[in-house]
């Protein structure tokens, strides 16, 4: 085992003491903030070329329109993807652009003005996660940078303003993202003592990763879970992953080997039209949604921490909008027996809640009503 591995262990057997008392913690109290939010992707993130984050696009991507939108919809709260790269020099990752933070800051400010909680996420391209699993000088930048963000957010509303760690960590060895993760807490915490922080599992926020997780010592946290199984199903049409997603088209939900046959017949791969069919003849269903939502409430109830999944949802281009509303009804009605706030992916982009026609956004119907919300 390597040295770094062993000192990261030790790290996080040191900080992660299980978190006592949290049913009438400050973060279980601010986790009522977040039971119904909507992803705001592609704006302060995944814009793609790092030169695309400009001025125009920061201040036009999404509107006051859009949130007032997200508001009349009946959301409470916002997930505000950033990208911290345009925002990083190397070794000089405190000092964060003032015209950046500029355009951050009037972001939040008119998420905040419709009087919805705002999530900011550190949001980064896969080359800054896999450099964090391998490079202890860049998480040390990375501390850094958390902490000046931090506290220049420091004097908003610690009720209405969260800093999520980061988005998806893709660190396979878990004892070293604990490691890490306790480290970020500690800046975040040094710049912003009073805000609740958002904490996640090791390999892209899965719940696997989640249940294996034991809490960090600070009390004042809320723990996070993305979900998206299938993949096969949700992720139909996609051409980032796994290859043959692309090819699946038509998909069902409830699993069914029916839709299976038909879809897996457009998949050229014998391997990968094995999963396909695979799919078809598992169980995945509303039983099968309320199984693994059950499993990590189980986990936050043994700890007695607050939860939050501010991921889920379907890619809409290949899959049939009837069967994709019910995959979201049967995770959204599964979540909140639990007790657990959501946040869906995402507003108006692939998987969005919206539809966009000539620059405008209209509430999909079936998926506002798949949410159980109330449109517009």
């Amino acid at each position: 085992m390597k040295f770094n591995t062993i000192l990261a262990a030790v790290c996080a057997l040191l900080v992660s003491l299980p978190a006592l008392g949290q049913s009438g913690s400050v973060a279980a109290s601010r986790a009522a903030h977040l039971r119904r939010g909507i992803n705001l992707s592609h704006w302060f993130a995944q814009v793609g070329n790092p030169q695309g984050y400009t001025k125009e696009h920061l201040e036009t991507f999404n509107t006051a329109e859009d949130i007032a939108l997200i508001k009349s919809m009946g959301f409470d709260n916002v997930r505000l993807g950033v990208n911290p790269q345009p925002m990083m020099r190397r070794n000089q990752a405190d000092r964060i652009p003032a015209d950046y933070l500029g355009y951050l800051d009037a972001a939040v400010k008119m998420i905040l003005d419709q009087k919805l909680a705002v999530v900011i996420d550190i949001h980064p391209e896969e080359d800054f996660k896999q450099k964090l699993a391998t490079d202890d000088d860049f998480v040390e930048q990375f501390a850094d940078f958390w902490r000046a963000l931090a506290r220049h957010y420091s004097s908003y509303d610690p009720e209405m303003v969260f800093f999520e760690i980061l988005n998806e960590p893709e660190v396979r060895d878990r004892y070293r993202w604990s490691g890490i993760q306790s480290k970020l807490v500690q800046a975040i915490r040094e710049g912003a003592p009073n805000h609740t922080i958002i904490a996640a599992g090791a390999r892209w926020s899965d719940d696997d990763d989640l249940v294996f997780l034991e809490p960090l010592r600070d009390p004042d946290i809320i723990y996070n879970f993305h979900f998206y199984d299938p993949h096969v199903f949700t992720h139909q049409g996609a051409t980032w992953g796994v290859n043959y997603w692309h090819d699946v088209k038509g998909l069902g939900y409830p699993s069914n080997l029916e839709s299976a046959e038909k879809a897996a017949a457009a998949v050229p791969d014998a391997v990968d039209r094995l999963a396909v069919l695979r799919y078809g003849a598992e169980h995945w269903d509303a039983a099968r949604m309320d199984m693994e939502m059950s499993q990590a409430a189980e986990w936050a109830k043994h700890w007695n921490v607050p939860l939050i999944c501010n991921e889920f949802g379907v890619f809409r281009l290949n899959s049939n909008p009837q069967d994709r509303a019910a995959w979201i009804h049967d995770v959204r009605t599964a979540l909140e027996k639990y007790g657990i706030g959501w946040a869906m992916w995402d507003y108006s982009q692939g998987f969005g809640v919206v539809n966009m026609e000539n620059g405008r956004a209209t509430p999909d119907e079936l998926t506002v009503q798949a949410l159980g919300l109330k449109g517009k």
